[in-house]
Order: C-alpha cells, then sequence, then structure tokens
C-alpha cells in the first residue's frame, strides 16, 4: 500500500463558532483557533479542518457563501487567517478548509448578476427553469424542505436550490462557471492550505427534471447521478496539481461504489459516507449494534488495498456519539466514549475528532425551544405541536436530535462560559461544563483526554494500525464489535463491547492457538485483564488493544 502523509495522520474538526471565542463577543473566531493550537499539537493531531470562515449571510451556518476569498468579519480577517496558517504550520500542523462548490448564497455576486436577465453572462451559473403548466418544473423536494424550485418573478423563471431557497444550486455544465470554481481552489492553494473537504459534492449532477419524485429518497433525482464522474474528474486534475489531502462529503455513494470515490485513483483521497452514522433513527432511542458493526465492516472491506475511508464518530451536524452510540449516565459515560474512541479509531483510515469529542461532550439538555438555533429543529418543533403532540414532549425530542448538540460552544473550563467566552456566547454552554472540561481533563491520567493522547500516540508508533489489512472477526455478535489488523510482522486485535451490558465471546481457535502470546496494549478499565483465550467477558462498553508478533 502506497504511503502518503494524509494516510498516518489524525484530523481534528473545529467549528469556528463554537471552538474559542478570543474578543468576547460571544463568537467563536480564527484567532481563537490560533490561541488552541499549542492545545492540538499536545494532543497529537496532525491537522484541523475548519468549518467555512468565508464571507456569508450564514443562512445556513456559513454554507451559503457570498465570497470565497473573503472572511466574514465575525470570524477575523484575511491577515488573520494568513497567521493562523503559518503558526500552524510552524508547530507542524497542516490546515484543510471546507469547500463549498454546489451552490453560493444567493448574495453572491454571480447570483446577483444572474437574476438580472436571461441574457446576462452570468445566467447560466445556475440552473434556471420555466414553469410547466403554470407549475414548478417538477415535485423534487428540497434537503431542507419545501420545492427544490423558487419563483424569480424579475426574469419569470424558477431557479434550483437542493438545500435552502438562499442557496441556489451551481450549474456544472456551464464550463466558464467551472474555470472560475478552479481559479478559486487555486487561489486557496496557491495561498499554502493542505487541503480540502468538499462539502455536498455528489450533488452537483441533476437529473432529468420531468423525471418525478422518489418517494423513498427526495435527494435521490440530484444525488450521486449518473455521469458526476466528468465533473468529478475535471475537479480532480486541479487537486492533483498539489501535495493535498481531498476528503469529499458522498451522501448517497454506497460501498459497492467506494473504489471509484476513493480508491487509490479515485475522485478524491477519502471521503466521507454516511452509512453507519445514519443508523440513528430519530425515532428510536438505541443504535442497531450489528447493523452498525455491518456498516463499517462493509466500507472497510470495500477499500481495503484498494483506497482510503475517512473514519469519524461526530460532526457538527449530528448529536454527540456519547448520547447517541454509548451512554451519557454517569455511570458509563467515561467508558463508552474510551470505549468508541478505540473502535473506531483503530480502524483502516485516517481517523477525524470533533471538538469536544476528546473529552467525551455530551448532548444538551436544553431547557427551551428559544435555546436552539437550528432552523430545521425549530421547523420540525412547529411541525410537532401542530400535530398535536405537547411542548415537553416536542422539545424532548428537539433536545434529543438537534444538531445544536454538536454546537454548543467547547468546554474548555468548569466556568459559567465554559472559557469558551467572558460574555454569553451565541449558542448556551451545556451545564456538564463543571464536570467535562479540558482543564479539569487535563490534570486527570484517566480521563477520556488522556486517553484519546494514548490511542493517537499508539496508532502514530504502529505501522500495523495505520496500513494493516483488517479482517472482522465474530461479526454475528450482537454486543461486540472484534477486528484484526494485520501486517506480515504483528497483529493488533480490537475487542469492544458496544452495549450497555456484559457481553459473553467465543473467539476463533486461529486467535487462541497454541504460542500466540498476546500482549494487552491497552483498555478501558483498570482492573487487571484475564490473558486473551478462547472464551470470556466484557463488562458494559469495555474496550481491549491485544497485540502478537506474527513468527
Amino acid at each position: 500500500m502506497e504511503k502518503k502523509w494524509w494516510k498516518e495522520a489524525v484530523g481534528y474538526q473545529i467549528y469556528p463558532r463554537s471552538f474559542k471565542d478570543s474578543n468576547n463577543d460571544g463568537i467563536g473566531d480564527l484567532n481563537g483557533i490560533r490561541e488552541k493550537l499549542p492545545y492540538l499539537k499536545e494532543l497529537g493531531i496532525d491537522f484541523i479542518w475548519i468549518n467555512p470562515v468565508y464571507e456569508s449571510p450564514n443562512v445556513d451556518n456559513g454554507y451559503d457563501i457570498s465570497n470565497y476569498q473573503e472572511v466574514l468579519s465575525e470570524f477575523g480577517t484575511m491577515a488573520d487567517f494568513d497567521c493562523l496558517l503559518d503558526e500552524a504550520h510552524q508547530v507542524g500542523l497542516k490546515v484543510i478548509m471546507d469547500l463549498v462548490i454546489n451552490h453560493t448564497s444567493d448574495q453572491h455576486e454571480w447570483f446577483v448578476e444572474a437574476r438580472k436577465s436571461k441574457e446576462n453572462p452570468y445566467r447560466d451559473y445556475y440552473i434556471w427553469h420555466d414553469s410547466v403548466n403554470g407549475e414548478p418544473p417538477s415535485d423534487w423536494v428540497a434537503i431542507f424542505g419545501g420545492s427544490v424550485w423558487e419563483f424569480d418573478e424579475e426574469t419569470n423563471q424558477y431557479y434550483f436550490h437542493a438545500f435552502a431557497k438562499e442557496q441556489p444550486d451551481l450549474n456544472w455544465e456551464n464550463e466558464s462557471l467551472k474555470q472560475d470554481v478552479f481559479r478559486m481552489i487555486s487561489w486557496w492553494l496557491d495561498k499554502g492550505i493542505d487541503g480540502f473537504r468538499i462539502d455536498a459534492i455528489s450533488h452537483i449532477k441533476k437529473d432529468a427534471f420531468h423525471l418525478p419524485i422518489d418517494a423513498k429518497n427526495v435527494a435521490a433525482r440530484y444525488q450521486n447521478i449518473s455521469g458526476i464522474g466528468e465533473y468529478l474528474k475535471e475537479l480532480k486534475q486541479t487537486f492533483d496539481r498539489y501535495d493535498i489531502m481531498t476528503v469529499g462529503e458522498a451522501s448517497g455513494v454506497s460501498a459497492e461504489e467506494a473504489e471509484e470515490w476513493a480508491g487509490d485513483d479515485g475522485y478524491f483521497d477519502m471521503i466521507f459516507e454516511f452509512e453507519h452514522i445514519g443508523l440513528w433513527k430519530k425515532e428510536e432511542e438505541q443504535v442497531p449494534i450489528r447493523s452498525f458493526k455491518q456498516a463499517l465492516s462493509r466500507w472497510q472491506y470495500a477499500l481495503d488495498g484498494k483506497g482510503w475511508n475517512a473514519l469519524y464518530m461526530e460532526n457538527h451536524d449530528v448529536p454527540r456519539s456519547v448520547s447517541v452510540f454509548g451512554s451519557d449516565n454517569e455511570e458509563y459515560r467515561v467508558i463508552s466514549a474510551k470505549g468508541l474512541a478505540m473502535m473506531y479509531l483503530f480502524l483502516q483510515g485516517t481517523p477525524f475528532i470533533y471538538q469536544g469529542q476528546e473529552i467525551g461532550m455530551t448532548n444538551m439538555k436544553f431547557a427551551s425551544i428559544n435555546e436552539i438555533d437550528a432552523l430545521d429543529s425549530k421547523h420540525i418543533y412547529q411541525d410537532m405541536l401542530a400535530q398535536g403532540i405537547d411542548e415537553q414532549t416536542a422539545l424532548e425530542t428537539i433536545s434529543r436530535t438537534t444538531r445544536d448538540n454538536a454546537r454548543t460552544p467547547m468546554q474548555w473550563t468548569d466556568s459559567e462560559y465554559g472559557g469558551f467566552s467572558e460574555t454569553q456566547p451565541w449558542l448556551t454552554v451545556n451545564p456538564n461544563t463543571k464536570e467535562i472540561n479540558v482543564e479539569s481533563q487535563l490534570q486527570d491520567p484517566q480521563s477520556v483526554l488522556h486517553f484519546y493522547r494514548q490511542l493517537i500516540q499508539l496508532r502514530k508508533e504502529n505501522e500495523t494500525l495505520i496500513y494493516g489489512g483488517f479482517t472482522e472477526l465474530i461479526s454475528d455478535h450482537e454486543q461486540i464489535y472484534a477486528y484484526l489488523r494485520t501486517t506480515k510482522e504483528e497483529q493488533f486485535f480490537i475487542l469492544v463491547n458496544l452495549s450497555d451490558q456484559s457481553a459473553d465471546y467465543q473467539l476463533p481457535s486461529s486467535i487462541s492457538e497454541k504460542g500466540k502470546a498476546w500482549e494487552l496494549i491497552i483498555s478501558n478499565y483498570d482492573q487487571p485483564q484475564e490473558p486473551l483465550t478462547g472464551v470470556g467477558r466484557l463488562a458494559p462498553f469495555e474496550a481491549r488493544t491485544y497485540r502478537v508478533q506474527v513468527k
């Protein structure tokens, strides 16, 4: 397997608005990130991925970009960004940016020009269509709800938007648009950034508009459509001129297509797939463990020796993994946070840690709908009330499911505002910052933070945990995820109970065969462990990693 710097790296996702406020206006900023570079370096990560900081009206938290080459003032200036990039490089950290090229803001100069007239040179930078029998061109539904079509009275046509109406989709069939996008990309790469996470990239090709909506998947007509590869190959030509890493956000891409998207000659170095994280359903309390294991292993096998995975358990759009896949009650919170960390950090691929995940931050129990910022959550809340659901039940549902759970300010200390700011932040700080914060965990060798550091260090010191092959064991077990990472010289065996109940196991004879002296490398339980044999029991959320030399 070809060695690359980004295969050996561990990433850290930063949601700037909630990471660190340096000027006490209640909003995180670029200088706040600069302030915490030493912390990130000490954690052991190798690069940071920064969510959008471009100029934006902020209809969709910065994913509606009005100027790709300016920084939104609440985050700082381009000079601040340049300082951040320089200082990150000085301490040995790389920087990748979010790249949003499926759509722009409706306030971007391209769209402002485009809607002036049908003859404007920028008109075809976007997707326009006449009405059909006085109705929108199709019955398709946007990802954020409502029609994908928005009527423009000035020019008497509809424009297409896969997300919010303030986010018109770009027309990738237009050659001038593509060249302008490629020039913008090169501008950032010439500045010295180290790569991109490419947002919503599987949506840039649309199906024939006369086709009816797919009732099972509202985005099916504009998600991973046949022919998209031609656009992505052109995009890749720009990327390939630089020594960078590229991560595509690829909703709708299956494991069977993994090699095409993230293979050794794929469109991207790796992609964020949604299969494992998408198993969590809003109406269910528990994630089906066996299905979760199957999803992870399916992608591991699909790219083993053929390409590369992006590994993640959290991001800015989903609730906290401890609360969803582990347990956020006091008895098992720390143990389950550690178990989940071991489970995914030792898979084959590049791990991404989302801010606060490394200290086991949990979901927030929002006291009022007024504490919620996410527009989609507010709409769902109002829909529930309209259906006759009482306010308390609706709020409990929203509190458990909203993506604001991942966006509450980073918990640096046990102070009123969590050390994030000295003034009221833009979003409520989780009150459990009194118990869960960086400052206290730095002093506690048994903390989740220290465990993450240990796991990251182990990965860096053992190439088998990076380049080794993957094999799942006891795949039909209802509680335990067990897998091997293997090279010619050694094997690592990872054994994790993903449930809050004890779990008995029986391993294949190849694991316990005579002469195999498995060494316990790390565990999330303190008590002495029995030697690894063919049968055993794991405590709730218990996780162990063993190593053996191959003779």
